[in-house]
């Protein structure tokens, strides 16, 4: 019996391409030559389609193979940010899809599902697909984007590594074939770090122009609405300094970014600086800089750059992991697993949440996606290390062997542009039911969620005595919508009395009081000067 036919196999692949290459390296112009001669039927791809990073350059040339001599193929792709992601199967080259998240092409990806123009393996969390990289989904070919190259393969990702380490060892340890687009092609021992090993590297070839990388994360502060700021310090007094939180994850968004720059301003009303937020797991917001500036935060690991941060984090590494060269080292995967198990708390805001709090981003025509929100927000059963907001959540503190709980806030108006926010089912599980997927897109189970915000108050779920009592209090906050109707007036005011539901008044906020004005940075420009300069506003943000 051959023991050693996928290694077999990859050789036969790459000397089929043997003539375009040289050592490692192929000119630009042959790159979709040696895709159609390495590739084969049925092949299962990984495409670096990050949240802000994308393999560009890979994913064109993907497009051009033959569909004669390749099609079938499965895609696994992180995050779906392309045309190019979805154009494989309007050519007949893929046929099958998984992914974690599809942002600006989640209403093209649920139009193409629902036309049979392709067919979802599964929805899957950035962890579990990552997981199933080394378990079932094995990748044949590995596409992916680095700054830098050298003639070995070395590869220096630079400033933003993202998944990249992760998506390569898979497929080189799986005698995969791992092909990397690079900015630019240097001599030996001329690379700033050497961040993968050329051992792990098949073939290099220089892009027609450098990778994409988008600012995914930065949120002008003039668009913060007051709605978000009244919700961000109920946020501040009544979860982060009531139960202590010193460690945490906020999603992308203006809810996040509104208690970002209350920190310095109204958190130090509060007293709170050294007593809540201190260790971030986070990408580099632009919104922190006041937080970092009034030293709020100690430290600070990142799933991936930001673009026009650059500067700021190299002059700021007492708080973000910097290599020698100076620049970000940034880990999704790793960064996953510190927001999985080593935070009190993780804070996100969803699309849509019923009647049990179970909340989804997947909507009618948008499939989204969950991206890492479902990896950090529930309880993680595996954590032992107690922390003092973790043992808050304990049923019955020092009577019983249930352990404490991550605590996991939901924010979300109670309305929003296509409707209610708040619904007796979630369009999830009807998008579920109706592509016949085994189980329906559900991004966070009511199960984990310990806190609900929204303009109207909060919800401490993890009182709930059950779920009857639950969704009472999830009406509380969600009043004059379908769920709004499980707590009349009555039962309000005996949720206020218990302290289980909490309104502005209870946590002594006026809700007129609650404007720009409480913002450490009310603009852009504001930012770029508490930060001295170093923060470089992206292009696109200028105009």
């Amino acid at each position: 019996m051959n023991w050693h036919s996928r290694r077999d196999a990859k050789q036969a692949r790459l000397m089929s391409a043997e003539a375009f290459i040289k050592g490692k390296a192929v000119t630009t112009g042959d790159i979709a030559k040696v895709l159609t001669a390495v590739m084969r039927p049925g092949d299962r791809v990984i495409l670096e389609g990050d949240n802000q990073k994308q393999a560009t350059f890979l994913a064109k040339a993907l497009t051009e193979v033959d569909p004669k001599k390749v099609n079938d193929v499965t895609m696994l792709i992180p995050s779906v940010s392309r045309d190019e992601h979805l154009d494989v199967f309007d050519r007949g080259i893929a046929s099958e899809i998984n992914f974690a998240y599809a942002g600006v092409q989640s209403v093209r990806l649920a139009k193409m599902l629902e036309e049979n123009t392709l067919k979802i393996g599964s929805i899957h969390t950035y962890l579990e697909l990552y997981s199933r990289l080394f378990v079932d989904l094995t990748p044949d070919i590995c596409l992916v984007a680095a700054e830098k190259a050298d003639r070995d393969g070395n590869l220096y990702t630079g400033y933003s590594t993202e998944d990249t380490p992760t998506l390569v060892e898979a497929a080189a340890f799986n005698q995969g074939i791992v092909v990397v687009q690079v900015n630019e092609i240097v001599e030996k021992g001329a690379l700033p770090r050497v961040d993968i090993p050329g051992d792990w590297v098949d073939i290099i070839v220089e892009s027609d122009a450098p990778y994409q990388m988008e600012a995914l994360f930065t949120r002008d502060p003039k668009k913060i609405r007051d709605e978000h700021i009244l919700m961000g310090m109920m946020t501040i007094k009544g979860i982060y300094a009531k139960h202590g939180v010193t460690s945490l994850n906020h999603g992308i968004g203006y809810n996040g970014a509104a208690i970002e720059l209350l920190l310095p301003t109204y958190g130090e009303e509060l007293g709170l600086k050294e007593k809540i937020c201190q260790h971030w797991v986070l990408n580099p917001h632009p919104t922190m800089i006041p937080a970092i500036e009034k030293g709020w935060v100690k430290s600070m690991f990142a799933f991936g750059g930001e673009l026009g941060m650059e500067r700021y984090t190299e002059a700021r590494s007492d708080i973000f992991p910097i290599g020698p060269d100076g620049s970000l080292r940034s880990n999704r995967a790793f960064a996953q697993i510190a927001g999985l198990y080593g935070i009190d708390l993780f804070l996100g805001a969803t699309l849509q949440m019923d009647y049990l709090a179970n909340s989804s981003t997947v909507t009618s025509g948008r499939l989204t996606g969950f991206g890492g929100a479902p990896n950090m927000g529930h309880n993680t059963r595996g954590r032992r290390h107690a922390t003092d907001a973790w043992m808050e959540m304990m049923a019955h503190p020092g009577k019983s062997l249930v352990p404490g709980k991550k605590l996991v806030v939901q924010m979300l108006q109670s309305q929003g542009r296509f409707g209610f926010n708040f619904v007796p089912e979630l369009d999830a599980v009807r998008i579920g039911r109706e592509a016949g997927l085994p189980a329906p897109p559900v991004m966070i189970y009511g199960e984990d969620v310990t806190h609900i915000v929204t303009e109207q108050g909060v919800a401490y779920l993890y009182m709930a005595e059950n779920d009857t009592e639950k969704t009472a209090m999830i009406g509380a906050v969600a009043q004059d919508t379908p769920v709004g109707e499980y707590a009349d007036k009555a039962m309000l005011e005996s949720l206020r009395k218990k302290g289980k539901v909490a309104l502005p008044e209870d946590m002594d906020i006026d809700p007129s009081t609650a404007t720009h004005d409480r913002l450490a940075a009310r603009s852009l420009e504001e930012l770029v000067d508490w930060s001295g300069g170093l923060y470089d506003i992206p292009e696109r943000f200028k105009k």
